[in-house]
């Protein structure tokens, strides 16, 4: 390891993220009881300009009079470059104390970041709020990705990054076919075999940035997340997108629909063979520590030092998430 140790953000359950419209109030309920780690209540995107003063007003009053258990609470304020976000950030935060994180969409600079940690971190001190406020913000632009590894270092607050895709796509002039979704134009095409046929294969058009984001997220200690999926009646693709994500090592994704939170949980839990194979990993390291061994074989596959750390890895996310 390098003698550079990064402290880790705080951890949360962070498998589902449903975003609900603060508009919406009828929603808050429904979603207070379903099975989502984090929720968002949305101030944001989902909200009409001329609806943003009652969608505060109803997040405020859902903060403090709803039960919402356990679940992680979050509110996706205004832009920087709008007059709704402060006032956002000053009603929210100075009435609501079950509130636990803010997201912070379209981030393009560290300064963003400093912006908000400066102004929560004076109404934490004027009112004596004991529970610090974390921060995710949404890299959704192109400007957010080039900065995207100076944000990840930009706050003490800053627990996670969330991948935007949609604005992502807008902001890149990418040519998209559904939110999340993947493009057919996007794609390789194989050499001619013997009998002179070539073969087309699909790619992934996000992978490079999620690639990016992610790494930036896992250097310095963050969570990373991926973005919505647009077409909530496409269970198969959401479960693609969100297992090419996991397979990447995000620890969640964001939902849009309550049927997608069992997916996302389902995707970014370990399964019982992951968690039996770790333990095996685990066993066999510790059996091969008594013998002097710095590795060993296990069903026929060599397993080290880092095999013992990624096991691990896996096993606390497991206990953490009741697996």
């Amino acid at each position: 390891m390098s003698f550079t140790l990064i402290e880790q953000a705080q951890p949360r359950l962070h498998r589902s993220e449903l975003a609900v419209p603060g508009s919406n109030p009828s929603l808050f309920e429904k979603a207070a009881k379903s099975k989502v780690d984090i929720i968002f209540l949305d101030v944001e995107d989902a909200v009409a300009p001329d609806d943003k003063e009652q969608a505060r007003k109803n997040i405020i009053a859902g903060l403090n009079e709803i039960d919402w258990g356990a679940k992680t609470m979050m509110v996706r304020i205004n832009g920087l470059d709008t007059h709704y976000m402060y006032r956002d950030v000053v009603d929210i935060v100075e009435a609501c104390p079950r509130l636990d994180m803010i997201l912070i969409p379209k981030v393009g600079v560290p300064a963003d970041v400093y912006a908000l940690d400066m102004l929560v971190t004076q109404i934490e001190t004027a009112k004596k709020r004991t529970k610090k406020i974390g921060f995710e913000v949404l890299i959704e632009t192109a400007l957010g990705m080039a900065n995207v590894e100076a944000i990840a270092q930009s706050s003490k607050r800053l627990e996670a990054m969330s991948f935007g895709v949609a604005d992502y796509a807008a902001s890149t002039r990418a040519r998209t076919t559904v939110i999340g979704g993947v493009n057919p134009d996007y794609g390789v095409l194989s050499d001619k075999d013997a009998d002179g046929q070539r073969q087309y294969f699909w790619a992934d058009q996000w992978h490079a940035a999620q690639t990016r984001m992610m790494v930036a997220c896992r250097a310095y200690g963050l969570r990373p997340i991926d973005g919505p999926f647009g077409d909530f009646s496409d269970p198969d693709g959401y479960l693609a997108a969100a297992k090419r994500a996991a397979v990447l090592g995000y620890e969640g994704k964001w939902a849009i629909h309550p049927s997608q939170v069992d997916l996302a949980n389902q995707v970014f839990t370990p399964s019982e063979a992951e968690v039996t194979k770790a333990r095996r990993v685990v066993e066999a390291m510790q059996q091969a520590a008594k013998e002097g061994k710095g590795a060993v074989s296990l069903d026929g596959k060599l397993i080290d030092i880092a095999s013992i750390r990624m096991a691990e890895a896996l096993l606390d996310k497991a206990k953490a998430m009741g697996a």
